[in-house]
């Protein structure tokens, strides 16, 4: 990718701020855009912006400033918990509010990213958007219950991956698409639940963004649509 463009969406702090120094470190990028609801300051070869992915007018803005063909578009964003609400236990701590919440920023953002900012994509070479899911939103691998809310919401993500995926293919042929899981990133998102985590898998954002950029390296056309860990394997939907 020498001479590319990329964008991070979520560039505001934790895994997003920490794709925006790899990518940069990288020397691979002409140019990075690192949108979040509260940008930086402009930096060489980093061009800081505003987005707010609940908000479609900003995700139209957002991708209109960019002029130019993206050869990669990671979306780091996401929302599990805040002061006025936990992931739910149980059925009973159901809360609609919360709901609509979860699949505001974790399905109809990112599914609006993908309106807009798919187009972008060259279609005379290869390109990829990854998103950020979890393992949590794998229906095969639910074997505990609770957060109804997040699992669902990423569940429904990676539908809408995969989906876009199949278009993708018609248009831009070399495009991949993909979600990926993380695994658990010490950062305020994952700090309530860290406790029952081995210190070998809890990694720091700094890693974190490093191996999944790996992972995006190794990514082949066969792999768009699908879900895959930081470790490269891929997880049933």
């Amino acid at each position: 990718m020498v001479g590319a463009v990329a964008v991070v969406v979520g560039a505001g702090g934790g895994i997003g701020s920490a794709f925006v120094d790899a990518l940069g470190a990288s020397g691979r990028f002409d140019r990075i855009h690192a949108l979040a609801r509260r940008p930086g300051a402009n930096e060489d070869r980093i061009l800081h912006g505003p987005i707010d992915i609940t908000d479609e007018a900003s995700i139209a803005a957002a991708a209109g400033r960019l002029g130019e063909p993206v050869d990669l578009v990671l979306v780091a964003t996401g929302w599990l918990h805040d002061a006025g609400h936990m992931p739910e236990r149980a059925l009973r701590d159901l809360e609609p509010a919360a709901l609509a919440r979860s699949f505001a920023v974790n399905t109809i953002g990112p599914a609006l990213l993908l309106k807009h900012f798919a187009p972008l994509l060259p279609k005379d070479r290869r390109a990829v958007i990854a998103m950020l899911s979890a393992r949590v939103g794998s229906i095969s691998d639910n074997r505990t219950g609770g957060w109804y809310g997040y699992r669902a919401s990423k569940a429904a993500l990676n539908m809408i991956i995969r989906s876009a995926a199949i278009e993708l293919r018609r248009t831009r042929p070399e495009a991949i698409c993909v979600a990926l899981h993380p695994g658990t990133v010490d950062t305020s998102l994952s700090a309530p639940f860290q406790g029952r985590v081995p210190p070998e898998r809890l990694f720091g954002a700094d890693r974190a963004a490093r191996q999944l950029l790996a992972v995006i390296d190794d990514l082949t056309l066969e792999a768009s649509g699908r879900i895959f860990a930081w470790d490269g394997k891929e997880i049933d939907p």
